[in-house]
C-alpha cells in the first residue's frame, strides 16, 4: 500500500500500524480511529465519519494486501463501537466490506470479518435487521466453513442475530422468505442445520406468522428430514411437529390446497437409504392425515395424487405398522368425503348454487358438510382438533376429481405387484363411488368391467368377495338401466356364449334376438345380463377358476344378487351355449350349488312344488339347459318331486353313452340322496302306493350303477321301503302319482323331446371327436 498517500482525517501513524503484519499494533491502530470516530459523532461531522468509513472500507478492507485487509476489518468494527446508537446511519457502508471477506480464501482473515460483522450487529443491535438477507446469506456460507474457528465465530454471530430477531417486531418475513426459500435446499449438513434452526427461532416468535409462508418452505423441510445426520433429522421433526400443532390449532389460516401435492410427492418415496426414507414417509403421511381431517372436502380435487400415494402403503407388513395405520386413517378418511353430491353435473350443481338462500338459515351443502367433517373425525379417533369450514363460495367450486380417481383405481387393479391390501381398497373405493356417484360412475363401467372381471381369478378370497361386491353393485343398480350401455367385456364378438332375450313364463328362450337384454327381473339393470355372459365366458377359459373358485363366486353372487336372477339368466345363456362339454360341466356346477348350498334355500323351496307359474317357469327355464347332463336334470325332477318324469328319463339312459364320468354324477346322486336336502323324498317312500314312480326311479339308477359302494347304499335305502300291504291305510284309495295335482303350466311331453334333442347333439359331438360313427360300447365301472 501507498503510504505516502493521503488518508487523512487518519494520519501515517495509524495507516502504518493498521497495515502492520503484528495484530497488537492493529488494535492499537483501532483504537485510534475509535477516538477519532467519536470526537466526530461528538460534533455532528456526518462526512467525516463517511469519509472515514470509506477509506477503510476501500483502501484496507478491500485491499490486495491481506493485513490491510485485517486492519480495515478491526477498524470498521471500532468504527461502529464509536458510532454506539448511532450506527444505524452507516451499517451499509459497514456492513458490504466485511461480508464480502467472508469469501476470502485465507480462513484467518475470514475469521476477522466474523469477529468484525460480530461487534458491529452487537452494537446496532435491532437497526440491522433491514439488512438481515444479506447478513443471513453470509452466515450460510460460513456455517458451512471447513475451518472449525471461522465455524465457531459464525455460530456467535448466528446466536447474537437471533436473539435480535426474537427480542425485535420489525422482521421482515415477507422480503426473508424467497431466500430462505432458496438456501433451504442445500445439501451441506452445516448448512441445513443452520436454517431449519432459524426456521424454528422464526417459528417459536409469536409475531412472526411463518405458517402463511409455509407452502414456500415445506418441500425443502422434507429434503431436509431425509439428511443422513440423525441430529439434523431430529430438529427437523421437531420443526415440523411444531409447525402441525400451529395448523391444529389455526386451520382456517392453512393452506391447504397448496400443500397437498407437496405432501403428495414424499409420500411416495424411492427405496433409497431405507431409514431416512421411511422417515420421510410416515411424517408426510401422518401431515396427509390431519390435512384431510381438517381440511375435508377441500382436498377432493387432489383425490387422486393422494390415492397414488396412500394405496400402496396398505400393503405395508408391521415394518412399517404405523405408516400404514397412517395411510388406513387417509383412505376412510378421504372415502368419507365422497358424497352423493358428487354425483350431481356441473351445470345441475350450478343451477343448487344460483339458488338465493335466506340470511337466516344456512345453505343445506354446508351443513352436510359438517356433519361428513365430524363423522370423519369420529372414525379417526381425533378430539380436540378445530375444523377449517370452507364458506358456501369454496364449498361450490370443489369438484371431484372422479375421472383421476378412477385412473388411479383401474392402474392398481392392472398391477400384478399390487399387495392384497391394497387391491381389497382399491375395490372398497369403486363400490363406494358406485354407492355415491352411481351416475358418473356409469360412464366408466365399460373400461373397469373387463379388469373387474378379471380379477375373480385373483388368489384371495377376500379381493374375491369385494370384486363380486362391486360387480353386484354394478349389475343391479338404477343409474345402469339403460338402453345405449355398449359391450362390457371388450371382446369381439365372436365367442361361442350368445346372449339371449330371457323366457317368458313357461315358454322355451327365443332365439339371440335380444343380444343386450336384461333379465325380466325389475330389480336387476342391463349390466346384468352382461356380467353373467361375460362370467360364464371367463369360466369357459378358464377352467381352473371354475373348478376352484366357481361355486364360492356363484354362491357369493346368491347373496349379493336374486339367487333366482342368476340361475335364470345362466340357464338362459346356456341353452345357446356351442361348447357343449362346458355347458355339461357348467349345468353340473349349478346344479351342485341348488342342491347343497345354504344360499339357495328359499329357491329350493319355490322348486319344491311349483304351485305358481313364476315357479313352474323357473323349472321349465331351469330344465332346457339342465339337459345338457342328464344325471342333473334327474336331480331336478327329484327336487322338484316329479318323480314320473325322473323315471322317464331314467328310462332314457339307456341310449346315451354311460362313461366313468356318467356313473361318478349317478354314484353323487345317490349320496345326494342320503344328505339333508332329500330328507322330504326319503319321507315320501314311506307312501308307496302316491310314489310308485319314485321307487321306480330309485330303482333305474341302481340299475345302472355297478356293484359299488353307492350301489349298496341304495339298495339298502330300497329294502327298507315297506310293503305296500302293511302301509294301506284306506283300502278303496286308488293310486296316483303324488298327492300334489301334475302342475297344469308344465308340458312334460314338450320337456322329454327337448331332453332328446339336447343329447343327440352331445353323441354327435362325441363321435366327432373320437372319430367314431357307429355307436360305442359302454364303459362301466367296475
Amino acid at each position: 500500500m501507498n503510504t505516502e498517500k493521503d488518508f487523512s482525517p487518519l494520519t501515517p501513524n495509524i495507516v502504518r500500524a493498521l497495515n502492520d503484519k503484528l495484530y497488537e499494533k492493529r488494535k492499537v491502530a483501532a483504537l485510534e480511529i475509535e477516538k477519532l470516530v467519536r470526537e466526530f459523532v461528538a460534533q455532528n461531522n456526518s462526512t467525516q465519519i463517511r469519509h472515514i468509513i470509506q477509506i477503510l472500507a476501500s483502501e484496507f478492507a478491500l485491499s490486495q494486501h491481506p493485513h490491510s485487509r485485517k486492519g480495515g476489518l478491526i477498524a470498521l468494527a471500532a468504527c461502529s463501537i464509536a458510532l454506539g446508537k448511532d450506527s444505524g446511519l452507516y451499517l451499509k457502508e459497514l456492513i458490504e466490506p466485511v461480508l464480502t471477506c467472508f469469501n476470502d480464501s485465507d480462513s484467518r482473515l475470514r475469521y476477522y470479518a466474523c469477529e468484525a460483522l460480530y461487534n458491529i450487529v452487537k452494537v446496532a443491535r435491532g437497526a440491522v435487521l433491514p439488512h438481515f438477507n444479506v447478513l443471513f446469506d453470509g452466515l450460510s456460507k460460513l456455517a458451512a466453513d471447513p475451518d472449525p474457528n471461522v465455524k465457531s465465530g459464525s455460530e456467535l454471530l448466528d446466536r447474537l442475530l437471533k436473539d435480535i430477531v426474537t427480542e425485535s417486531n420489525k422482521f421482515d418475513l415477507v422480503a426473508f422468505v424467497p431466500l430462505l426459500r432458496e438456501r433451504i435446499y442445500s445439501n451441506n449438513q452445516y448448512a441445513r442445520q443452520f436454517i431449519i434452526s432459524w426456521i424454528l427461532v422464526l417459528e417459536s416468535v409469536p409475531d412472526i406468522n411463518l405458517l402463511d409462508y409455509l407452502p414456500e418452505i415445506l418441500d425443502g423441510l422434507f429434503q431436509i428430514l431425509g439428511d443422513s445426520s440423525k441430529e439434523i433429522r431430529r430438529t427437523c421433526e421437531v420443526v415440523l411437529g411444531e409447525f402441525l400443532k400451529e395448523i391444529k390449532k389455526t386451520p382456517s389460516s392453512v393452506k391447504f390446497a397448496e400443500m397437498a401435492n407437496i405432501l403428495v410427492i414424499h409420500c411416495q418415496v424411492s427405496d433409497e437409504s431405507k431409514t431416512t426414507n421411511d422417515l420421510i414417509q410416515l411424517t408426510s403421511m401422518t401431515w396427509m392425515r390431519e390435512f384431510i381431517q381438517l381440511a375435508g372436502r377441500v382436498v377432493l380435487p387432489y383425490s387422486s395424487g393422494i390415492l397414488t400415494a396412500v394405496l400402496p402403503c396398505l400393503s405395508y407388513d408391521d415394518r412399517k405398522k404405523n405408516t400404514k395405520e397412517a395411510a388406513n386413517a387417509c383412505n376412510h378418511s378421504l372415502m368419507k368425503l365422497v358424497t352423493p353430491e358428487d354425483d350431481e353435473d356441473e351445470e345441475e350443481a350450478g343451477q343448487v348454487n344460483e339458488t338465493p338462500t335466506r340470511e337466516d338459515s344456512p345453505p343445506k351443502t354446508l351443513e352436510e358438510l359438517n356433519n361428513s367433517l365430524n363423522a370423519s373425525q369420529d372414525s379417526v379417533g381425533f378430539s380436540n382438533i378445530s375444523f377449517f369450514t370452507p364458506t358456501s363460495a369454496d364449498r361450490a367450486q370443489v369438484t371431484l376429481d372422479l375421472e383421476g380417481i378412477v385412473q388411479v383405481l383401474d392402474r392398481h387393479l392392472h398391477d400384478s405387484n399390487t399387495g392384497m391390501m391394497t387391491r381389497i381398497a382399491v375395490l372398497k373405493w369403486l363400490y363406494h363411488l358406485y354407492i355415491k356417484t352411481p351416475r358418473k360412475m356409469f360412464r366408466h363401467t365399460d373400461s373397469l368391467f373387463p379388469m373387474l372381471l378379471k380379477t375373480l381369478s385373483d388368489d384371495s378370497d377376500e379381493v374375491i368377495l369385494k370384486d363380486l361386491e362391486v360387480l353386484a353393485e354394478i349389475a343391479s343398480s338404477p343409474a345402469g338401466q339403460t338402453d345405449g350401455a355398449g359391450s362390457c367385456d371388450g371382446s369381439d364378438g365372436k365367442s361361442g356364449l350368445q346372449v339371449p332375450a330371457p323366457a317368458q313364463a313357461g315358454q322355451p328362450a327365443a332365439g339371440s334376438k335380444a343380444a343386450d337384454s336384461s333379465p325380466s327381473t325389475p330389480s336387476m339393470n342391463s349390466y346384468f345380463y352382461k356380467f353373467m355372459i361375460n362370467l360364464l365366458k371367463r369360466f369357459s377359459l378358464e377352467g381352473k377358476l371354475l373348478e376352484n373358485r366357481g361355486a364360492f363366486i356363484i354362491r357369493q353372487l346368491c347373496l349379493l344378487l336374486h339367487a333366482e336372477n342368476i340361475f335364470h339368466s345362466m340357464a338362459d345363456i346356456l341353452l345357446k351355449e356351442e361348447d357343449l362339454k362346458f355347458a355339461s360341466t357348467m349345468v353340473q356346477t349349478l346344479n351342485t350349488i341348488l342342491l347343497t348350498s345354504a344360499e339357495l334355500f328359499q329357491l329350493r323351496n319355490q322348486l319344491k312344488d311349483l304351485r305358481t307359474q313364476e315357479s313352474c317357469a323357473l323349472f321349465c327355464c331351469l330344465y332346457r339347459s339342465w339337459c345338457h347332463n342328464p344325471v342333473a336334470t334327474v336331480s331336478l325332477c327329484f327336487l322338484t318331486q316329479n318323480y314320473r318324469h325322473a323315471y322317464d328319463l331314467i328310462q332314457k339312459f339307456g341310449d346315451l353313452e354311460v362313461t366313468v364320468d356318467f356313473l361318478m354324477e349317478v354314484d353323487k346322486l345317490v349320496q345326494l340322496i342320503e344328505s339333508p336336502i332329500f330328507t322330504y323324498l326319503r319321507l315320501q317312500l314311506l307312501d308307496v302306493e302316491n310314489n310308485p314312480y319314485l321307487i321306480k326311479a330309485l330303482y333305474g339308477l341302481l340299475m345302472l350303477l355297478p356293484q359299488s359302494q353307492a350301489f349298496q347304499l341304495l339298495s339298502h335305502r330300497l329294502r327298507c321301503v315297506p310293503n305296500p300291504e302293511l302301509m294301506r291305510t284306506l283300502p278303496d284309495s286308488k293310486p296316483t302319482e303324488s298327492r300334489r295335482a301334475t302342475p297344469s303350466h308344465v308340458n312334460y311331453r314338450e320337456l322329454l323331446q327337448h331332453f332328446d334333442r339336447v343329447q343327440s347333439k352331445h353323441l354327435e359331438v362325441l363321435h366327432q371327436r373320437s372319430g367314431r360313427t357307429d355307436h360305442p360300447d359302454r364303459k362301466l365301472l367296475l
